[in-house]
């Protein structure tokens, strides 16, 4: 058959039409550039909920891990208050408080399994009397004396350098 228009036809036809075979390039067109809307929008979409993860990457690993769960249910309940929880979390960095109580946890399990030494107590020392204290050695309600001489008081002869008078005794 030939390429023939219709006889009823209009001389020009408009370029959104679809062609007698069916192909209609305008719809291919709208369809490829949905999908690559979709696509674009998705990444966009994934990449700004994985952006409180991207901050915290080298934060303490509990941080991370709340983090990344607070993240994943502001995605999947679409509720914008978790992410904005993660991304404060992400930006504030909270105190380690479990590698003390690692630290801790781990010298008591070596305490806990180390054998005591034996104890050797030589005879002098389950007899002795405690040593007396020291001066230096302060008692807790006990005030401690002075160190150094009193002064002595004023004798008759630097009174009488000074041009008093001795007392007069009785007699």
């Amino acid at each position: 058959m030939e390429d023939a228009v219709h006889s009823l036809a209009p001389e020009h036809l408009p370029a959104f039409l679809p062609g007698f075979d069916g192909s209609d390039f305008l719809f291919t067109a709208v369809v490829v550039v949905l999908i690559g809307v979709v696509l674009l929008f998705g990444v966009i979409y994934f990449t700004l909920h994985a952006l409180p993860e991207k901050i915290a990457h080298g934060a303490s690993s509990t941080n991370f891990q709340l983090i990344c769960v607070l993240a994943l249910l502001a995605m999947f309940t679409h509720n914008n208050l978790y992410w904005i929880a993660a991304l404060l979390l992400a930006t504030v960095q909270l105190p380690d408080f479990t590698t003390p109580l690692n630290s801790i946890s781990r010298s008591l399990e070596e305490l806990k399994n180390r054998e005591p030494a034996p104890l050797e107590l030589s005879p002098t020392l389950l007899h002795s009397s405690p040593a007396p204290l020291q001066s230096s050695e302060v008692v807790p309600g006990i005030e401690p004396e002075p160190e150094g001489p009193e002064e002595p008081e004023a004798s008759e002869e630097a009174s009488q350098a000074k041009g008093d008078k001795p007392e007069a005794g009785p007699g």
